[in-house]
Formats: structure tokens, C-alpha cells, sequence
């Protein structure tokens, strides 16, 4: 079973790494295809919602696909269409065309992040452990690879269209390499003995009994907890579209830095992100995901703050340094709750989180951007520091998550104190 579960894993990790990849090849390259198409600044921001439209449509979709048919299959449909899915914008002529393969390519996307996130959950039940923030660091990784190799290819001046064919390419031998190491569905026996091990626990905790009666009646519910959880992944993840979009903006206009000073500010907040979710699972198996998401989202409003307040360019990188810190274990956190809650409905409760969460990363430049008619950006920037202590607030909600125990042999309780010292 080790070997198995350290071949799911790695095979998981392929997979966050392929998405994060694929995506990020894709932003690399949108200056070429508005280019190609000859469109506007002010029609690729209209598309552009296109993508996310296809990407919540798909996460709804498969949430309830990968409950149903298991994420051993899904996750590899998900992963070959968002991989396919991202020559079409390289082919675009015009708007109309552009439109639907923005749609096409965030439906892929939507289906890929819902299944595999819901296979972690999976890995991290059978591990008994935390592993979420891990899966979700490598997916920066792969956005990062995505950046170098754009980057290059550019230079080279590759044609769009043959660089988006050799990523579709790639991105379609990741799926058939690391389809066969996915988990499939939990035997008879490790079921019941999960369910046996995780009742005592989780029956003093549920108090949503609507849902649990119209589960019973055959029409499943949300429970009211999940969608709090997906609010609180809303509101981080508005703050992140926030940094992802104004971070250079707000150095480079504010304070006045050059474009290659300014550049520093998107790259603490990705860089701090990307080391604090490799720490963050240990954080977690010692302290608890409370813990995490209280002061991590507190720490992130510290260091935002910080950094819209600072007269000061290095202070000001400081705090966007900081708020990607504090940012970089939270949401994976709001992930695994709503996946352990239910193991039969895990990924329709993932779906929702992740479907709230990415409408609040596409909610960040439309809701920072009018505030800068009434007051100076950086001032617009206190907007997230209190989305952030809001949420830091809230954090209590994950107290009451029932915890994974792994199969055949349990570890300490997921969300627990913990000797833990595995590597993550």
C-alpha cells in the first residue's frame, strides 16, 4: 500500500503540475493571440470572462461526475481536454473565435482542477496526513516552468500555434503516464473501516440535518458549512487576484519604482506563496488548519497593509512578500475540509469551493479597479486587509472538519498536534 499511495501521490503531483503548466503557458502568451486577433485591450478583458464562465462550468460538472464515476477517470479526461483545449486559442482569427476557445480552454481547465483536487483529498485521506498545500505548491511550480519555457520559446520566435500544439502534446503523455499510479475507488472493506473510524468523530459535528435528510431521501444537499468555506476561499482568493494583477501597478504608480523594480513586487508575493505552501502541510499536521488560516490570513492582512501604506519601495516589497506568506496555506486548506466532510460527495463539495473560489480571483481587478476612482490604489489595497482579518475571523469554521484516517494503518489525526516529521 506505500508504494501504491507514493505512486498516487507523485502521479497527483503530476497533475497539478501539468494544470498549473498549461495555464500559465497560456498567459504567457495572450499579448501574441491579442495580437493575432486584433482585438482591443478593453474586448480581451470582456473574453477573458469567457474563460472563467467555461472554467466554473466545468468544475460544477465534473464535481458531480467525479463523485459519480471516481476521479481514477475523470481526472485523465480532465487533464488530456485542458490540455487540448489550449491549441484553439492559438488558432483564433478574430473575437467571436477567440470567445469560444476561451470558453473551451477554462471548461478544461474547470474540469481538470475539480478532479484533481478531489484525487488529493483522496491521497491525503489515505495518507491520514496533510499533503494538500504540497499538491498545490507544485501547481505554482508548474506555472513558474510554464513562465521559463514561454519565455524562451518567445525569444526563439516559435509560431503560437506549433508552441500550443507541442504543450497540448506534452500535457496529453503526462496524462497517460501518470493515469495508471491514480487511486481508484476505496474496497468494500477500507470503506467501512474508514467510516467506522471517522462516525464517532463526525457525528457530534453534524448539525446541518437537512442536508443529512435529504442525502438519506436521495436528493444530496450542500451543507451549509461547505458553502462557508467556500465564501472564506472567495475572499482569499480575491486577495491573490489582487496581488496578481495591481502588485506591480501599486509599486510602479504609487511609489514610483522602474518597471523592472516594480516587477519584484508580483515576484516576493509568488515566490513567498510558492515556499510557504511546501511548509505549510507540517504547519498544518503540528498546529491545525485553525491555526493556519487564522494567522496566516491575519499575517497576510499585516503584510498588505504594510505594503499599501509604506512611503517606501523595499518595505513595500517586504509586505507583498509577506501577504503571499501568509496567503500560501489557506485556501488548500478550505479544499480539503469540504472534501473530507463526505467521502461519496467530496467532489461536488469541492466544486463548490473551488467554483466561489475562482469567481474571487477573477473578482480581484474588477473590484479593486473601480475603487480607484474614489480613492488612491493604494488605499483601494486596505479593501483585501480586511477581507483578509474577516477571514482569520472565520477560521473556527475548520475546527469541526471531521479528519481522515488512513488505511490499513491510521496516523495522528489530520488537523491535530502531531510528532509527524515526514517530509510533505
Amino acid at each position: 500500500m506505500n508504494e501504491r499511495l507514493r505512486a498516487a501521490r507523485l502521479a497527483t503531483f503530476a497533475f497539478f503540475a501539468l494544470n498549473g503548466f498549461v495555464m500559465g503557458m497560456w498567459i504567457v502568451h495572450i499579448p501574441e493571440a491579442e495580437s493575432r486577433t486584433g482585438i482591443s485591450h478593453a474586448m480581451l478583458g470582456w473574453l477573458l470572462l469567457l474563460l472563467g464562465g467555461g472554467a466554473f462550468a466545468g468544475m460544477q460538472l465534473c464535481g458531480r461526475l467525479t463523485d459519480r464515476l471516481g476521479a481514477r477517470r475523470v481526472v485523465p479526461a480532465g487533464a488530456a481536454l485542458c490540455s487540448a483545449a489550449v491549441v484553439p486559442p492559438a488558432l483564433a482569427v478574430d473575437a467571436p473565435t477567440l470567445a469560444v476557445a476561451l470558453f473551451l480552454l477554462g471548461f478544461g481547465n474547470g474540469c481538470l482542477d475539480v478532479s484533481m483536487n478531489t484525487h488529493a483529498v483522496q491521497v491525503e485521506r489515505r495518507h491520514g496526513r496533510p499533503v494538500m498545500s504540497s499538491f498545490h505548491a507544485v501547481f505554482s511550480l508548474g506555472g513558474v516552468l510554464a513562465a521559463l519555457a514561454g519565455a524562451r520559446l518567445i525569444t526563439w520566435g516559435w509560431d503560437l500555434r506549433v508552441t500550443m500544439t507541442a504543450v497540448a502534446l506534452t500535457g496529453l503523455v503526462v496524462t497517460c503516464t501518470a493515469t495508471p499510479a491514480l487511486l481508484g475507488r476505496p474496497s468494500g472493506a477500507e470503506s467501512g473501516a474508514r467510516s467506522d473510524a471517522t462516525a464517532a468523530k463526525a457525528a457530534p459535528t453534524r448539525t446541518d440535518t437537512a442536508a443529512d435528510g435529504a442525502h438519506l431521501s436521495g436528493r444530496r444537499r450542500t451543507p451549509r458549512r461547505v458553502w462557508v468555506l467556500a465564501v472564506l476561499a472567495l475572499l482569499l482568493m480575491l486577495c491573490e487576484g489582487v496581488a496578481n494583477d495591481w502588485s506591480v501597478l501599486h509599486l510602479q504608480d504609487v511609489l514610483g519604482a522602474p518597471a523592472a523594480t516594480a516587477a519584484f513586487a508580483y515576484g516576493a508575493f509568488a515566490t513567498a506563496m510558492t515556499v510557504g505552501r511546501l511548509l505549510a502541510d507540517r504547519v498544518v499536521a503540528r498546529t491545525g488548519p485553525v491555526f493556519v488560516v487564522r494567522y496566516g490570513a491575519g499575517a497576510a492582512g499585516v503584510g498588505l497593509a504594510v505594503a499599501a501604506l509604506s512611503p517606501w519601495v523595499a518595505p513595500a516589497l517586504v509586505g507583498w512578500a509577506v501577504f503571499g506568506l501568509g496567503l500560501s496555506g489557506c485556501v488548500p486548506q478550505f479544499f480539503s475540509a469540504a472534501g473530507h466532510m463526505e467521502e461519496d460527495a467530496a467532489g461536488v463539495h469541492v466544486s463548490r469551493v473551488a467554483g466561489l473560489g475562482y469567481l474571487g480571483m477573477l473578482a480581484g481587478p474588477a473590484v479593486i479597479g473601480p475603487l480607484t476612482h474614489l480613492v488612491p490604489l493604494n488605499l483601494a489595497l486596505l479593501l483585501p486587509v480586511v477581507l483578509c482579518a474577516g477571514a482569520a475571523a472565520a477560521a473556527g469554521v475548520l475546527r469541526a472538519n471531521p479528519q481522515p484516517s488512513a488505511v490499513p494503518a491510521p496516523r495522528p489525526a489530520y488537523g491535530t498536534a502531531s510528532s509527524d516529521t515526514d517530509a510533505a
